[in-house]
């Protein structure tokens, strides 16, 4: 939707709506400026027939259940006293990081096309359906990835219903499983897809970096101990870190411990390093090596790569698009192997992407490390997997969860009007044809009937001249 300017009608505000926990009653306070920029683009005829909805994630996911309750009750008891929109109990809810997933996933498959089957010429699959006996071939869908600071995440197409190794592992699957249909129709089959969605926290770039430096400060001194040395204990006998650009100094604080560093720019050895943080804890639900995953075709897929998959290729490297691993780990090698002087001259030059900035600077080496290892180490993506996009727009426009969670919300609302309407416009049609047809009926009886007589008449006037003549003389 754009406005008058042909500029997209978008607002947005920060932080999100969590920050009202300190006081619920002001939720309401916090949506009225968006619901108003909204209430202006809406025909006001159009607004009590225009559903809303509000779907919180993680900032509300963390709070207590008491307070995601009171804020959403706000909400629900006041929006309606201010706005005319369809808007009810069951239209605010907090989402799971499961259900943020498939919405993701429906709003790239939707800008993309690929909920269109008629193109003949598309990419396609073939997918088992419930207990359909014959199987369905359709429009070949893309998986996302998207890795943010805090947490990673993953949801791709389940085209065939597979089989479990254990109870266990099936009932695990089917926790990460979602099977939902997009047609305008329970009836039609032909728009049901089963799609696998998992996430993992912890495992965004922000995060894996301070697991990283809590397992160095470890293991630096379990080694000091062992050895009686004094790596990182002063800026004279820094600890080298392999992730951080030549000769680049910092340092690591956990508590009363702090850890000296400098670079020593070696991209894989720091991809080594990394390797164990893909375990996680001893629990399977924070390993990236040890969680379920559905089987994918790596010879039958596409992805696209969402944040940091996108700022970590383009921002420093700019390799942004189709991904290449041969290149990346060139780049990426490159990159690191430059001595923080060179690096910082090159920013200031305007060398990188104007979205770079000192941060990206100092931990482009550890995070590009790291994506290669959740990309080809947890998921396990080919190197010469040639299906990959990493992307921050598509067709020019950003694609966000939001995107798919209202088509997921309204998919059965087009069809209901449209069968109204069509049910009005065929009992019209009907009345006029019946109308119609009942004054061309009238006039054919009676046209009918006139033709009768005028052959009744006709045929007297014969018989009535062959009839002989009989005369009676006196």
């Amino acid at each position: 939707m754009r406005d008058r300017s042909s500029r997209p009608v978008v607002m947005k505000v920060k932080p999100g709506i969590s920050v009202a926990a300190a006081a619920p009653e002001r939720a309401t306070a916090y949506l009225r400026p968006l619901l108003r920029f909204a209430a202006a683009h809406v025909p006001a005829g159009k607004h009590k027939e225009t559903p809303l909805y509000v779907l919180c994630t993680a900032g509300m996911r963390l709070l207590p259940e008491r307070l995601q309750a009171a804020i959403l009750e706000n909400l629900v008891k006041n929006v309606p006293l201010e706005f005319d929109f369809l808007f009810s109990k069951s239209h605010a809810e907090v989402i799971s990081g499961k259900q943020e997933g498939v919405y993701a996933w429906i709003g790239i498959n939707f800008v993309l096309g690929r909920f269109d089957h008629e193109d003949e010429e598309a990419a396609v699959v073939t997918v088992a359906l419930g207990d359909q006996v014959e199987s369905l071939v359709r429009r070949r869908t893309v998986g996302i990835l998207d890795m943010g600071g805090a947490s990673l995440q993953i949801a791709y197409e389940v085209p065939g219903s597979g089989a479990f190794s254990s109870p266990q592992q099936e009932e695990t699957a089917k926790s990460l499983l979602a099977e939902f249909n997009l047609g305008c129709d329970v009836q039609h089959t032909g728009h049901v897809y089963r799609v696998y969605v998992n996430t993992f926290l912890g495992f965004g770039g922000n995060f894996a970096r301070q697991r990283y430096e809590e397992l160095v400060l470890n293991q630096t001194y379990v080694h000091n101990r062992l050895r009686s040395q004094r790596t990182g204990l002063s800026p004279e006998t820094p600890f080298l870190d392999p992730c951080l650009p030549m000769g680049l100094e910092d340092t690591v604080t956990r508590g009363s411990q702090t850890l000296y560093v400098r670079g020593r720019g070696d991209w894989q050895a720091c991809a080594l390093l990394l390797h164990p943080l893909l375990a996680g804890s001893n629990s399977s639900q924070d390993s990236l090596i040890g969680a379920y995953k559905a089987p994918i075709d790596f010879s039958n897929s596409e992805f696209y790569g969402f944040s940091e998959f996108y700022y970590c290729t383009e921002d420093v490297l700019r390799l942004g698009g189709r991904y290449s691993a041969r290149a990346f780990i060139s780049a990426a090698q490159e990159y690191c192997s430059q001595s923080w002087e060179v690096l910082t001259q090159r920013f200031q030059s305007g060398l990188y992407s104007a979205h770079a900035d000192e941060h990206r600077l100092k931990y482009q080496c550890f995070k590009s490390a790291w994506m290669y290892q959740v990309l080809h180490q947890g998921f396990h993506f080919p190197l010469d997997y040639p299906s990959l996009h990493t992307a921050q727009l598509v067709y020019d426009r950003e694609v966000q969860w939001t995107l798919g969670a209202i088509l997921y919300k309204t998919r059965f609302l087009p069809l209901r009007d449209l069968r109204q309407e069509s049910s009005r416009q065929a009992h019209t049609s009907w009345l006029r044809l019946s109308f119609v047809y009942n004054h061309y009926l009238f006039f054919a009886c009676i046209l009918v009937v006139g033709l009768a007589i005028v052959l009744y008449l006709l045929r007297l006037r014969r018989i009535h001249r062959r009839s002989p003549r009989t005369w009676t003389l006196s």
